[in-house]
């Protein structure tokens, strides 16, 4: 029961930071790059941009990660260039959280990452 609700939280808190970033204009570096670790992590992309004029995403979808060698240069990685159209990135982005261990310790890290650095400590 303890892990189930460590989960949702991970989650809601994860959800509440994706609202966070994305206002209506002109999205920080910080979120930008926020968005594509999203993106990167969910399509399993090697190469991902966003153009939130356009509300477009475009990235290169590997499609079999059995080519990948940590220990030499990947020069070829099959891949599926992707051009995807968005109406909200808040959806869209929130659409993309899965619940598995793995996904939730990346968006634990995340959160880690992205916490709130302007916190005021008072002395007692």
């Amino acid at each position: 029961m303890e892990n189930s609700s460590l989960k949702s939280r991970v989650i809601s808190e994860f959800e509440a930071l994706i609202s966070r970033s994305c206002p209506n204009r002109n999205v920080p570096q910080k979120f930008k790059n926020l968005h594509v670790a999203i993106l990167k992590k969910y399509y399993n992309a090697s190469d991902v941009s966003i153009d939130y004029h356009r509300k477009r995403v475009e990235m290169e979808i590997i499609l079999d990660d059995n080519h990948y060698n940590p220990k030499r240069i990947n020069t070829y990685l099959p891949t599926l260039h992707t051009n995807l159209l968005f109406k909200n990135l808040k959806d869209f982005l929130k659409a993309s959280i899965e619940s598995d261990n793995k996904s939730i310790a990346f968006y634990a890290s995340l959160l880690r990452s992205y916490a709130n650095k302007d916190v005021t400590l008072m002395a007692v």
